[in-house]
């Protein structure tokens, strides 16, 4: 793909029921706020449904690239058990696949996916990748070192489980530089995705990098429909809370706190 078309990528990570929100994924703090339970996961995926015409949801390794249109993916991080367990099947019973991102360090852990899931997964069409070995919490921060033992690791693991080539990743924590795309690409990976909301493609040594609109909890089924949909005014706003957010991490300590809390209320 050199030139490829924009998309409209959805990040989504864990969902849970009852309120469970250690049961799957990571328990770091402020990892519950992107967790939903399945209640609402499947509002949101109703919205969706609606929202666009029949199998407008696709996977990257499917895309046509050469049409004229614009796809829509939805994606999930960490690599939590719900991938397995609520997610997967949400998906299949609508017709649709997800971009399932693993943390390798944390396969088989009780709450994550372990070696047989990830295989069941992808065998059911799903498009497993990597989210990195051990999700570093400011990627961009690593060496070059460690950059590429990150992908290279925990691409050779997925590998070897699916026992074909993994060609997708996503970058852990939002942390994106240059440096992490072209190790990326290095270690073979064809499409990275980051945390930057933008339909925007770009290229980076041969691998495409793809921003995606994050999904979080409280958010409307009308937010997620315009997402979806690709409507201006919801891509501009969470644009523009992103780079306060990005200003805000430079700054630290309350000053991101803040932001990052109004930035949860703008959607509720």
């Amino acid at each position: 793909m050199e030139n490829p078309v924009q998309a409209l990528s959805l990040m989504y990570h864990d969902v849970v029921e009852d309120g469970q929100w250690d049961s799957s994924g990571l328990t770091i703090a402020g990892a519950a706020e992107y967790k939903l339970e399945l209640w609402e996961f499947e509002r949101h995926l109703a919205a969706i449904q609606a929202a666009l015409p029949k199998a407008a949801v696709e996977v990257v390794d499917g895309v046509d690239w050469t049409r004229s249109h614009r796809p829509v993916f939805l994606t999930f991080d960490d690599g939590g058990v719900s991938a397995y367990t609520l997610i997967a099947g949400a998906l299949e019973s609508r017709g649709w696949r997800g971009h399932f991102f693993v943390t390798t360090n944390h396969l088989g852990e009780p709450s994550f996916v372990n070696r047989e899931q990830v295989r069941e997964l992808r065998r059911r069409g799903h498009v497993i990748g990597s989210h990195s070995c051990s999700h570093p919490i400011r990627m961009s921060r690593c060496t070059p070192d460690e950059l590429a033992w990150e992908w290279r690791e925990s691409v050779r693991v997925l590998s070897g489980i699916l026992e074909e080539p993994v060609t997708v990743a996503s970058v852990p924590g939002g942390h994106y530089s240059r440096q992490v795309a072209q190790a990326a690409a290095e270690a073979g990976i064809r499409y990275l995705f980051t945390s930057e909301p933008t339909a925007a493609a770009a290229m980076v040594d041969g691998c495409a990098i793809l921003g995606r609109y994050y999904l979080q909890r409280g958010m409307t089924p009308e937010t997620v429909a315009a997402f979806a949909q690709g409507r201006i005014p919801a891509r501009w706003k969470q644009a523009l809370l992103w780079k306060l957010k990005k200003a805000a991490k430079a700054a630290g300590g309350d000053v991101y706190l803040r932001v990052r809390e109004a930035a949860f209320r703008g959607y509720k």
